[in-house]
């Protein structure tokens, strides 16, 4: 069975970093063909939303909102899915997700998500 499991969350200051891990068993990154891998978050009495995405060229595509502050990565050789967000602000508090595909999408971040993570909390502080 395929887990997904975040980890890294916790407190932060404002102007803070972070940097979320969102380890995969029972998968192997890449073995989809052109897969896309991503992180969504859920803040409190707010939809979930994408906040970054890859795929397995490598290309990454990122919420407007995260632009300029967070980096996404990936490395095959661990399964390992990253999200490095810097400059965080009180409006990145939320739940991180990972999540990964096992189709092909020409728009991760319009992607159908097949496996998803239990989240890591993030919170941040002003």
């Amino acid at each position: 069975q395929v887990q997904l499991v975040e980890s890294g969350g916790g407190s932060a200051q404002a102007g803070g970093s972070l940097t979320l891990s969102c380890a995969a068993s029972g998968y192997t990154y890449g073995s989809y063909g052109s897969y896309c891998m991503g992180w969504f978050r859920q803040a409190a009495g707010k939809e979930r939303e994408g906040v970054a995405t890859v795929n397995s060229n490598g290309t990454p595509r990122y919420a407007d909102s995260v632009k300029g502050r967070f980096t996404v990565s990936k490395d095959n050789a661990k399964n390992t899915l990253y999200l490095q967000m810097n400059s965080l602000k009180p409006d990145d508090t939320a739940m991180y997700y990972c999540a990964v595909t096992k189709k092909l999408w020409p728009y991760c971040l319009s992607a159908e998500y097949d496996y998803w993570g239990q989240g890591t909390q993030v919170t941040v502080s002003s």
